[in-house]
This record gives structure tokens, C-alpha cells and sequence, in this order.
């Protein structure tokens, strides 16, 4: 039997705002509290978002250069060719003579060398910063270990990058009020003025960088608000004659008619998370969503979702997922992507453009291209999506206000946006060094230094303003990206938590933690899909329906 769900207080604004909520939506994450708070860990927190405005900075935008392919929201709209003229934004260093600032980022390849070894970095310190960032860069497969570690220790760098995706570890709102900075004083409304880049940023970024109701972390703001893409090798599809898939039955089949494990080659990596978007599996907020009585609800409860888990089991039981997905679900798929062994694989949109600028430097016609998204029976697609920042940067407690001013320059610098000359060192590096000659529109091409010494070290720790730019070195790349998010944007639905700033509870966090892993044994053949009444049940009991009752209880007090 499924569960009781608990409804929702009815009105009229609840109705009408209900009545056009498509299946799924964002990837967030979140808990809820009253106005005033409660226990974030006890029992989560839950700010109406409006209660926050006066802290929100001004924004103030630097309008330079105009879009050539304009994307809906909120994806990023996209530039074919390089600004004929670049502004030098920043002319006063913002280094106090303070002592390096240490930084914690993270990174998906090699580390590259660190300071007094990479002169990507030390010319950027040395001439534009009048400060040292010394940077340690993590694995971001595995950021979560050394990010709770540090919370945990409460040992955490001047500068700390947290990927939004991770603001759900354990006890992470609690961290977040005691171990970072308040920036309301020093951002709020004008005062953000004093540093004009961060006021180039749109106001909605930084409604979600509040905890414990106050303005704690400067936004990454995001420009790939994609939950998943699945990708494929067009180059290698071409020659086999095969089309794209349109309905789950067409992705199996063409599925089946590739895998060949005799020749190391297999359809997909672990694509469930697609898999449960292409058969529109609610999930606006942790995977709970609101049916149509009205009810909270989660993913595990609905027969969407218990028909994309017979669907992925099926790709598993038949031998077409590569068994590295198959033996570690956290296994970057990349490797096997790259060579050939994976015919599709799910990753974010962020993986598109430098994979394919990395990659067919080694393979000679390689074409990664994004599959259009389409639904399980061929209807109306539902798009996993949302506005929240990719990065969340926090600065450390406890270091005065000259030190903070002089971090927030550094980001101020940082967050430089595209046309500026702030940008292109941020992005390039420097003529003579990192390139050494630029295309026929004046893009830079960048060399082997860059390469080497270039891990988005500045990039991460700025809030730029989000935009997709071509490249010569990838023809037609751009407008692939905006032909597949002007597609897939209109089919992200609205998140009826939208209007409040989340801290999650504990209990939703065990709760999803213990989902995940019984989903590894149920789609690996551990468990028999028979169990999913218990799956669900236990689920319950471990913290889903706290979690339920306190998305439920939010929406209730947004009422009254």
C-alpha cells in the first residue's frame, strides 16, 4: 500500500498556484522553518524570502556586450564571437598588504602547480590583486569528504567554495552561521557598492545565500540550471545510421543495438537520474513535489517513479550499463565516454564545452553532442532544473573588517563579467604567456601553459555573471548549446518553495542518503523491486516523512 500524505491547507493563492505545477523540477536543496526559526538541525528552516529584502545588495548592472542567441531563462543566452573591445572594469589593486590568502576550491582534472610555480597565478596576484590567493584545489567527484571534514574540525580556510549540491551535509547550516562571515554589513543594499562587480549580480542569486537569516556567502551564479543531460557520441553514431531517441522504449532498443561488450563497448554509464526525469518523476524540492490533491509527496511514492526503476533495472539486468558504472555508481564517466566504451552518458551541461575543447585534441572528429530531451512515452518532457548558484563562496569568521574588505575586492575582481579585460585574464590568462596569438574575431588560443597551470582557480571564486561563448577552437558548440536550452529551459516546471531561503533538517538528509543506497542495490539487482512497499516505508520511518511534514508545514505558514 502507498502511504497517507498529508494535504495542504487550502486557499485560493494555493490552488491557483498548484493547478499549474508541472511533474518535476529543480535540483535544490532545502529544509524549512517559520518566520522566526527554528533549530535548523532539529527541526530545518524555512525563511520567507521577502522577510530578507533589506539585507539583498543593489543591483547595479555593467551592460557591455549584447547577446547574439538569446536563451529563456534560466538558462544563459550565448555569444558567437569575441567583443571587438575590451573595458578595463578594476584600476586599483584591492591587496591591503595582508598576508596570502588561503583558498579551498575544487576541480574535475590534474591539479595543476600552486603559487611561485604557475604564472597564471602570479601574475594575477602579483599585478592585478596586490594580494596572494594560495589555493587548494579538491577532487569535485569527491568534495563532500574533505568539506565535511573541515566543517567538522570548524577549521575552515579564509575562502571556502561550496558547491551548492553539497550545502546538504550534515549540520551544514549550523557550520554556516558559526564558522563564515556575515557580509550583510559590507554588501547590503549600497554598500555593495563599493565593490560594483558583486553588484552586477542578479538580485534572485543572492536570495539563497542566506543561513541562519543573514547574508553569509557571495553566489556562483549559474549558467547551467540543468539538472542532467545525456549525451552522446555523434561521431560514432553517424556512421551506425542510428537516430536519437524519442520514448524510453527507442532509448533501449538503440541501447541494445550498440552495447557489444565483446569490443568494450556498452550504451550507458549509471543514468538513472535521467531515466527519472525522462519518465517525469516529481521532484521540485529533495525529491518531494506537490500532487495534484494538493499534497506533499515524494518520488519514491509515485508510480512515475517505480516505472523508471523498472526501466533502469532492466538496462542493468541486460548488461547494457559499463561495469565500472555498474560496480561504483561514483565512477567519473568521462574515461570510458572519451574512448569510446560509453555511447551515452548523464552529466551536467557544464561538461559539454570543455570536454569536447579537451577531447578532440587527442580524437581526431570527436563530437559530444546533448540529446534533446524528450518524455518516456513521447509527450511533453519534464526538465530537472532550477535558479539556485552553482557555488556558494563563504568567507572565514573572525578575520576583521580590513581583511574582509580586502577578500571581498579579490572577488570583486573576480566577478568581473564578459567584456571586460578583467574577464579574459580571468578566463585566458595573459598574451605572450597562455596564448599566443588570437582568432580572426579575437578570441584568445590558448596554448599548452595555460593548460597546464589553468584549473578555474579565479573562476570558482567569483560570482560572474553567466554566458555561453563560442569558440573557433569549437565551431558550431554554441549554437548546439542554445538550439538544446531553448528547447529543454521552457520544460523546467516552478518550485513552489521558490519564495523561501531552505536549511535542511537532519532527518531529510538521512532520509535521502538511505534512498540513495538502496537504490545502488535495487537498480544492481541486490534488492528485488518487489521490496520497494518496504523501501518506501523505511524511508519513511528514517526521516521522509519529517521531511514531509516540514516542506508541508512551510507552505502552511506561508499562508497564514
Amino acid at each position: 500500500m502507498r502511504p497517507p500524505f498529508r494535504p495542504l491547507a487550502a486557499s485560493r493563492r494555493r490552488f491557483l498556484t498548484m493547478a499549474g505545477l508541472g511533474a518535476a523540477a529543480a535540483l535544490g536543496g532545502g529544509t524549512l522553518l517559520s518566520g522566526c526559526g527554528r533549530d535548523p538541525e532539529a527541526g530545518g528552516a524555512a525563511t520567507q524570502l521577502d522577510r530578507l529584502a533589506d539585507q539583498l545588495p543593489t543591483h547595479q548592472p555593467l551592460d557591455l556586450v549584447t547577446p547574439d542567441l538569446v536563451v529563456p531563462p534560466p538558462a544563459a543566452s550565448a555569444f558567437t564571437r569575441y567583443p571587438s573591445e575590451l573595458t578595463r572594469a578594476i584600476t586599483e589593486q584591492p591587496g591591503r598588504g595582508g598576508p596570502p590568502i588561503q583558498a579551498t576550491t575544487l576541480y574535475w582534472g590534474p591539479t595543476p602547480p600552486g603559487s611561485g610555480r604557475n604564472a597564471y597565478l602570479d601574475t594575477i596576484n602579483d599585478e592585478r590583486l596586490g594580494v596572494t590567493c594560495q589555493f587548494s584545489i579538491q577532487d569535485g567527484n569527491t568534495y563532500d569528504e574533505p568539506l565535511t571534514a573541515m566543517l567538522a574540525a570548524r577549521d575552515v580556510p579564509d575562502v571556502l567554495v561550496v558547491p551548492s549540491w553539497n550545502t546538504n551535509v550534515p549540520r551544514f547550516s549550523d557550520a554556516a552561521s558559526l564558522l563564515f562571515a556575515d557580509l550583510s554589513e559590507y554588501l547590503s543594499g549600497d554598500q555593495v557598492l563599493d565593490f560594483p562587480m558583486l553588484a552586477t549580480l542578479p538580485t534572485d542569486q543572492w536570495q539563497h545565500c542566506f543561513w541562519g537569516e543573514r547574508l553569509r556567502a557571495v553566489p556562483f551564479v549559474n549558467d547551467n540550471p540543468f539538472g542532467w543531460v545525456l549525451f552522446h557520441r555523434a561521431d560514432l553514431f553517424g556512421p551506425m545510421g542510428l537516430g536519437l531517441p524519442t520514448t524510453a522504449e527507442e532509448l533501449y532498443e538503440i541501447g541494445r543495438e550498440v552495447t557489444d561488450p565483446g569490443n568494450n563497448v556498452w550504451a550507458f554509464n549509471d543514468i538513472w537520474r535521467y531515466v527519472k526525469m525522462v519518465f517525469g518523476v516529481p521532484n521540485d524540492e529533495e525529491g518531494y513535489s506537490i500532487n495534484s490533491a494538493g499534497e506533499v509527496v515524494h518520488e519514491v511514492e509515485t508510480e512515475e517513479y517505480a516505472a523508471a526503476l523498472e526501466f533502469a533495472r532492466r538496462l542493468f539486468d541486460e548488461g547494457l550499463i559499463h561495469p565500472d558504472s555498474v560496480a561504483d555508481p561514483s565512477t567519473d564517466p568521462k574515461p570510458s565516454f572519451a574512448s569510446g566504451q560509453v555511447m551515452f552518458m548523464q552529466d551536467g551541461l557544464g561538461a559539454w564545452r570543455g570536454m569536447q575543447l579537451e577531447e578532440q585534441r587527442a580524437t581526431s572528429g570527436f563530437d559530444m553532442q546533448a540529446v534533446p530531451v524528450f518524455a518516456h512515452d513521447g509527450g511533453a518532457p519534464v526538465v530537472y532544473g532550477g535558479g539556485e548558484p552553482i557555488f556558494y563562496t563563504f568567507i572565514k569568521e573572525g578575520l576583521g573588517e580590513d581583511r574582509v574588505r580586502e577578500i571581498l575586492g579579490v572577488l570583486n575582481w573576480c566577478a568581473a563579467p564578459f567584456g571586460t579585460e578583467e574577464w579574459e585574464e580571468r578566463q585566458h590568462g595573459f598574451e605572450g604567456v597562455h596564448f599566443d596569438e588570437r582568432a580572426e574575431d579575437g578570441t584568445p588560443v590558448n596554448n599548452d601553459t595555460f593548460h597546464d597551470e589553468y584549473a578555474e582557480q579565479f573562476t570558482f571564486l567569483s560570482g560572474r555573471n553567466p554566458v555561453q561563448i563560442g569558440s573557433p577552437e569549437i565551431p558550431g558548440w554554441v549554437e548546439s548549446y542554445a538550439e538544446w536550452a531553448s528547447q529543454a529551459a521552457p520544460h523546467i516546471p516552478e518550485n513552489p518553495w521558490a519564495a523561501f531561503k531552505l536549511e535542511q533538517p537532519a532527518a531529510m538528509s538521512q532520509a535521502r542518503q538511505f534512498l540513495e543506497d538502496t537504490e545502488h542495490d535495487l537498480l544492481r539487482g541486490r534488492r528485488d523491486l518487489s521490496d520497494l512497499d518496504d523501501v518506501i516505508a523505511q524511508w519513511r520511518r528514517t526521516g521522509g516523512d519529517r521531511g514531509r511534514d516540514f516542506l508541508a508545514g512551510a507552505l502552511e505558514d506561508d499562508d497564514n
